[in-house]
């Protein structure tokens, strides 16, 4: 019988192994200008009004895939379609290496990408397209066991003048979300209207609070949302929340990718205001599919480049860097690495840093991790609950989610990428980031006194181009600002540069500047502004 058994299993697996994962992107969306040409039909309302106020183009990216051309695909003998994107109008099939290499045959077939790299005749397709598992009054809240989190970053100031999140709508991707609807933790999330609503992308149903998928997603939205009076509250208690499966715990493969790009896009047509995302994704099942630490590029992972999407559609993105710093892998995990998403550390209750959170490295285009915030034995709620302590940055992340939230529904008019240097810019370390804690430790209410200090027009005219830069600099300031003074730190917190600008538009020669990451840091009387510079 034991034989018979370990038959079996073998054969499972090499049928397994025998299917390949791929993504099929296809040539074109036939209906483009006539869902352009009325948005509505494509886009909720919230979604239209979102990137009208920020400027956010409606683009051919917003137009779902073509369901024909969809049909088609799932005709084809052995093809199994697993996801779809509209954002890079490709499908993820499952099939044999010859029975997706005959999809090319189909005339709406442009490319085919192998997860299994080593299929592609290109190395990876380049396209611009292991888990972490009544009457209005102020705020006073008795944080409870999660006292030390939240005034480790401040963010009881904000509470204190009713910033608690309301207003700002966050998606989150995760694993499962096991008993939230009926939890008494989100018993005040649920009386608001808070949780909105949400879709299993796994199992393909909207089941999202069955035990299927774990609690990991529980634990996670506690950070944020959870309340138990006198006991616990997260971060944001006050904002609401779309939850959205995308993590399989049953295994581990690329199509989670595809999973997470297709929730960001579902996210992206509700209009929500941000993305927390407590995943990360390094090595597969199958190690043929797996990733390098090289490729941990910023422009490699297939979620990496859909998260980029994300916040060009301006989405905030908050992700967990990931728990690999104590080992051989070490550096951030996908989507983390991304340029667009803010990826955040881990520390201890002293805020130190935790020896398992993910570093960043000369791999990525920018700082990694951006800030930190409490990971080591961090205070969450569970399915029963019952509030205990776990380790992660898959805690730290949602903790400064909810935060940011809070930041962001003081300074409405502020853009996502405004909100995120005005974190960066109120850190522990802001001026001497390193791969440990990135900019350091955020104080919220020094933040939200950056954002409310600075006129809007001097961040708008304030700029930096091209980035990266090669050999010439241009910068730009505003023509009616006061003489300027702009400074040039390296990595390690070092001056490396000092120059009075007066003009509105100066040209600097870096060729000579080595390779790597710079910080650039503009002040005068009325403003001051940084940039990050990566010098190719």
């Amino acid at each position: 019988m034991k034989k018979l058994i370990l038959i079996a299993v073998v054969l499972l697996q090499y049928l397994s192994f025998s299917q390949e994962h791929a993504w099929v992107y296809l040539t074109d969306k036939p209906n483009a200008s006539e869902a352009l040409a009325n948005p509505i039909s494509i886009l909720t309302q919230n979604a239209i009004d979102r990137k009208t106020t920020r400027n956010i183009p409606i683009d051919e990216r917003d137009v779902p895939v073509n369901e024909a051309y969809i049909t088609q695909l799932k005709a084809q003998p052995g093809i199994s379609v697993m996801a779809k994107s509209k954002w890079f109008n490709a499908v993820y099939v499952i099939g044999t290496e010859a029975e997706i290499n005959d999809l090319e045959m189909l005339d709406f077939v442009d490319v085919i990408d192998f997860a299994n790299n080593s299929l592609n005749s290109d190395s990876r397709i380049a396209y611009t397209a292991s888990k972490f598992s009544t009457e209005e009054q102020l705020v006073d809240f008795n944080y409870g066991s999660a006292q030390n989190q939240i005034e480790m970053i401040g963010v009881d100031a904000l509470h204190l003048q009713d910033y608690t999140g309301e207003g700002i709508i966050i998606a989150v991707l995760d694993s499962g979300f096991t008993n939230t609807d009926t939890m008494q933790a989100f018993q005040r999330l649920r009386d608001n209207g808070g949780l909105l609503g949400g879709y299993d992308f796994v199992d393909r149903n909207e089941n999202v609070f069955a035990f299927t998928g774990g609690e990991h997603g529980t634990r996670v939205l506690s950070s944020m949302a959870g309340f138990i009076q006198d006991e616990y509250v997260g971060t944001a208690p006050d904002a609401s929340y779309y939850l959205f499966r995308t993590e399989d715990t049953s295994s581990e493969m690329p199509v989670e990718e595809a999973y997470w790009v297709e929730a960001a896009e579902r996210a992206d047509s509700l209009g929500v205001h941000m993305i927390n995302s407590s995943l990360g994704y390094r090595v597969y099942d199958n190690s043929n599919y797996s990733y390098t630490p090289s490729d941990m590029n910023g422009d490699t992972a297939f979620i990496t480049k859909g998260a980029n999407i994300a916040n060009e559609k301006g989405i905030l993105v908050v992700n967990s860097a990931g728990n690999s710093g104590a080992s051989d892998w070490q550096t951030v995990g996908a989507p983390a690495d991304a340029s667009g998403v803010f990826s955040i550390g881990a520390v201890d209750s002293e805020g130190m840093y935790a020896s398992f959170s993910s570093q960043g490295s000369n791999a990525q285009p920018t700082q990694k991790p951006d800030v930190v915030a409490r990971g080591a034995g961090a205070a969450v709620v569970n399915s029963n609950n019952t509030i205990i302590n776990n380790n992660g940055t898959s805690f730290s992340s949602p903790i400064m989610a909810g935060a940011i939230a809070s930041l962001w529904q003081a300074l409405p008019n502020a853009s996502h990428e405004e909100i995120k240097d005005f974190v960066r810019q109120s850190a522990s370390q802001f001026n001497t980031p390193d791969f440990f804690l990135g900019y350091g430790i955020p104080n919220f209410e020094t933040a939200l006194d950056i954002g409310l200090s600075v006129p809007e027009e001097n961040f708008i005219q304030f700029k930096v181009f091209p980035n990266p830069v090669q050999s010439l600099l241009t910068i730009q300031i505003p023509q009616s600002s006061e003489p300027t003074t702009l400074k040039v730190y390296n990595v390690i917190g070092k001056l490396i540069l000092e120059q009075d600008i007066s003009q509105s538009e100066t040209t600097l020669n870096m060729a000579s500047m080595a390779s790597g990451v710079y910080i650039l840091s503009f002040e005068n009387d009325n403003a001051s502004k940084q940039f990050k510079l990566i010098k190719s």
